[in-house]
């Protein structure tokens, strides 16, 4: 039988910005969630990145406006370990899961976009704020809010 997979995977690029602002903008969501979706663990980490990096001020800046400490946040690269860990892996481009497709094996199904669920008119995509102001990563923020509904919803059918 194979493993149970419990983990879901926010990925970016450095691990530093967008995947740790959604990695804790998701676990809050699901915490309030009844079983088993509020034991599911969410982890973030980059397709670009090293260990130990800290998130970006701005990044840590806009989650204290929500309540969410990213203070003691430390970057980390996606491993072959993680990926065979995850039910789920949402990324903010699809440059990142075109990126996991082509070096990495045994990847779950479940390949999507943060914002892939919400469909119509949005964007799917969430970009870079790296180096731009705090308007950008808060901009950021509310895309990945605004999308946390619809992966709740996505997440109910799937794994409950």
């Amino acid at each position: 039988m194979a493993e149970l997979r419990n983990l879901i995977l926010t990925i970016c690029t450095g691990n530093v910005c967008r995947s740790p602002m959604a990695e804790k903008l998701l676990q809050h969501a699901l915490a309030a969630e009844p079983a088993p979706l509020n034991q599911l663990e969410v982890v973030s980490a980059g397709v670009a990145a090293g260990y130990g990096d800290p998130a970006s001020t701005n990044s840590v800046a806009a989650l204290k406006k929500v309540q969410l400490d990213l203070s003691r946040h430390k970057s980390q690269p996606l491993t072959q370990e993680l990926i065979d860990q995850a039910f789920l892996i949402l990324g903010m481009t699809q440059s990142h899961l075109d990126i996991l497709q082509r070096y990495h094996t045994n990847l779950p199904e479940r390949l999507h976009l943060f914002r892939e669920f919400m469909g119509g008119e949005h964007d799917p995509e969430i970009p870079d704020p790296f180096g731009q102001n705090l308007a950008a990563y808060a901009a950021c923020m509310d895309a990945m809010a605004e999308a946390i509904p619809s992966i709740i919803d996505y997440l109910k059918r799937e794994y409950t």
